[in-house]
């Protein structure tokens, strides 16, 4: 949650920092503000609202500094107003934060600060009590403060009477940083940084960075100078403006064919998986004996997709798990348990901490993730990488189906190394796996059909899915995409349950959007959507080419291109996008930035 920029250099700090804020504004976007150093002042400006309302109150200011720090929250201490947005100063120290400060209240009462705070925010909190400890020593000072905070943090300071010089350090909540021919930059999220470098390196937890115009120093707290990791960046420089579409849902879904190739191609070796490359040792598929998936949201989703592949190919024991709940629900973990962790970002706090709860039963842990070092990342005893670039949206689209496609090289690779799989049976399943990107294609060239049927749709309150099988695990996803954009409550539920209870939601024109995907299941699924239809539902139906004659075009429908049914999914979960899509844009909402929503969540 929130997104955080520092830069000092050459360029004009204004725009820098404003440009910066409005790329990681997915982070949180309920206000916004910056603070510039100009000699031995601070000026801040902020406001509650988007980074364009910020920009507004910017526009006539000049600044002869190149030195300042930016933050867009999402609101967790403290309502949505301008006196709780950041930055936040007391005394001689401004400061950005984000995370949650556990004991911001005890610290506050304990060290009487309440008559120097303005706001309701954590926040304010730690930049009282680092100027209550300041007396010229930043290091000194930070390292003091810090052993006194519970909780997570990334904080990026200035000193008044540290000129030019930034201050960061983090615990959990991420920051990366870089150093390049326009100055030294820190950031939450390194899609800021992608304008001026390639290279980037994750600040440590519980180091200190110093950023300067043209060094950056990185020490311990017992002093210690220590040689930043740098890594780089695939991304090209610009990938993540929107490049001539009016939002980065709509980019970032149409991206998704080429996402998933370069996620798929360089794992395939003589037409099987190959995880060479990451180090990954067969034996961690051979000698585990029950899997389980911890994740969030659309992560979590993409899990269960997985779950039906292990299920049915492997036969073995595999359990899909809320990250948030992990914990608490007394999982069964073993040395003979696979811990996959799912994660765009990997940063996502819940899942970051079910990994670290699973190691120390003993289990092994690989994750599937977007961004090169991160914290789940480190945490990770195996990593594999997607490849899908920068997602923005805060909806997740091409994430999900990079996962997808990381998900059916580990079933076959599993498969295949546990000898189910032959070396052709496992040829032919990563055959049809490269054969998506161009089914995604097909989906994407008649979109404009999808277009039309999401206006059947458009002005509803609540709305239902069904489905069976592999359909029902991407309508969970389909029903998530089109609540968040939309707003529509949305529900999904395994078409055989509907008789256990929820037919009875179903009245005259009730919107129902169906899957049909799977041919063993299609006369159940056809059986289903009659119930719903003679009870006055309003049914869509997106099925499959080759069962598609058996509707005999009684329900608005969408053909989807054909592939194997457990490769279905594929094609499915983007033409689901894009209805969810086209019903937010058509209503007229901002559809990468729903409300109450951020793209990240690092705070549990």
């Amino acid at each position: 949650m929130c997104g955080i920029i520092g830069y000092t250099g050459t360029e004009d700090v204004k725009e820098v920092l404003l440009n910066a804020l409005e790329l990681l504004e997915y982070r949180g976007y309920d206000s916004a503000g910056i603070a510039v150093k100009e000699d031995a002042q601070t000026k801040i400006y902020k406001c509650a609202g988007r980074v364009k309302d910020l920009r507004l109150i910017c526009e006539s200011e000049k600044f002869l500094s190149g030195c300042g720090i930016g933050h867009t929250r999402w609101a967790t201490h403290g309502g949505v107003t301008g006196t709780n947005a950041h930055p936040h100063r007391v005394g001689n120290v401004t400061l950005v934060h984000n995370g949650i400060i556990e004991n911001y209240r005890e610290l506050a009462a304990h060290y009487e600060l309440e008559e120097q705070l303005k706001s309701e925010t954590d926040s304010e909190v730690v930049a009282a009590l680092l100027n209550r400890y300041y007396e010229g020593q930043p290091n000194e000072t930070i390292k003091e403060v810090v052993t006194k905070l519970k909780g997570t943090y990334a904080l990026v300071i200035l000193f008044d009477d540290q000129p030019g010089v930034i201050y960061s350090v983090r615990n959990v909540s991420p920051i990366v940083a870089t150093i390049c021919d326009e100055g030294a930059m820190l950031a939450s999220d390194l899609t800021a940084l992608c304008r001026f470098t390639n290279r980037y390196f994750v600040v440590p937890e519980n180091y200190i960075l110093k950023l300067e115009k043209t060094k950056l120093t990185l020490t311990d707290f017992a002093g210690r100078e220590v040689e930043p990791e740098f890594l780089t960046v695939d991304w090209e420089l610009n990938s993540a403006g929107k490049n001539g579409y009016p939002f980065y849902m709509e980019k970032e879904i149409m991206e998704q064919p080429d996402a998933i190739t370069r996620t798929i191609e360089s794992r395939i070796t003589g037409g099987l998986p190959d995880f060479s490359a990451e180090g990954i040792p067969d034996s961690l598929f051979t000698d585990c004996e029950r899997i389980t998936i911890v994740a969030c949201g659309t992560a979590m989703h993409a899990g269960l997709v997985a779950q039906a592949l292990v299920k049915s190919i492997l036969h073995m024991h595999i359990e899909v798990e809320m990250a948030s709940e992990f914990m608490y629900s007394d999982p069964v973990i073993d040395k003979k348990t696979l811990v996959i962790a799912v994660s765009q970002s990997g940063e996502t706090i819940d899942t970051l901490e079910a990994l670290k709860y699973a190691k120390r039963r003993g289990a092994k842990c690989l994750s599937i993730i977007n961004v090169k070092g991160s914290s789940i990342a480190r945490e990770s005893d195996y990593v594999l990488y997607t490849d899908a670039g920068p997602e923005i949206a805060v909806a997740s689209t091409k994430a999900y189906t990079t996962q997808l496609a990381v998900f059916y090289l580990l079933v076959a690779k599993m498969a295949f190394s546990r000898g189910i799989f032959g070396t052709e049976d496992t040829q032919s399943f990563v055959r049809e796996l490269q054969r998506t990107p161009d089914a995604i294609k097909k989906v994407l060239e008649k979109r404009r059909e999808i277009h039309v049927l999401a206006g059947r749709v458009l002005d509803a309150k609540d709305l239902f899915m069904i489905g069976r099988g592999l359909d029902h695990s991407i309508l969970l996803e389909g029903s998530l995409k089109l609540k968040e954009v939309s707003y529509i409550h949305s529900e999904a539920y395994a078409s055989g349950e509907l008789k256990h209870g929820p037919i009875a939601l179903i009245t005259q024109n009730t919107p129902v959007v169906a899957a049909v995907t799977q041919e063993k299941l299609m006369a159940k699924e056809i059986s289903n959507i009659k119930e719903v239809k003679s009870r006055g539902a309003d049914v869509v139906v997106f099925i499959k080419g080759a069962i598609a004659e058996s509707l005999q075009g009684e329900y608005p429908s969408f053909v989807l291109p054909d592939m194997r049914d457990e490769y279905m999914v594929m094609p499915a979960s983007v033409a689901l996008q894009l209805l969810a899509y086209y019903v937010s844009s058509d209503k007229g909402f901002d559809v990468d930035k729903p409300r109450n929503l951020a793209k990240v969540v690092t705070v549990e």
